[in-house]
């Protein structure tokens, strides 16, 4: 449980840097509060998003890993964050991910703030 807390958190950080850092990431609210809990339910969202259909996505484009050493993975991050803000469209969250570019940046910038908090916050696994 500690984990799946731990993951939520990490994730939610990283979206909140990727919307504090692009503009064409917007997340609305009619107050902080409402802010803050539109990131959690993105970043769950998100975490769903990557722990469903990611997987398959990078089964799928197996070839196109290994033929690009890797360098797809943006293209199936930048791929998630506009699912993830498809579906926010649908759950009538106030997210959003304008252009693919965008994402691709985006998806980075998640990758790489995630990946940091990881290791920063404490987690049941170590």
């Amino acid at each position: 449980m500690k984990h799946f807390v731990v993951k939520t958190i990490a994730n939610a950080g990283a979206l909140a840097v990727a919307i504090w850092l692009l503009q064409d990431i917007t997340l609305t609210g009619e107050n902080t509060g409402r802010k803050v809990l539109t990131l959690i339910l993105v970043a769950l969202l998100f975490g769903l998003v990557n722990f469903v259909v990611k997987p398959v996505v990078k089964l799928l484009t197996l070839p196109l890993f290994i033929l690009t050493l890797g360098l797809i993975t943006l293209v199936v991050n930048a791929l998630m964050l506009l699912l993830t803000s498809w579906l926010a469209g649908e759950f009538d969250l106030s997210f959003q991910v304008d252009g693919f570019w965008t994402a691709v940046l985006g998806g980075l910038i998640v990758s790489i703030v995630s990946w940091a908090l990881h290791v920063a916050l404490p987690d049941d696994k170590d």
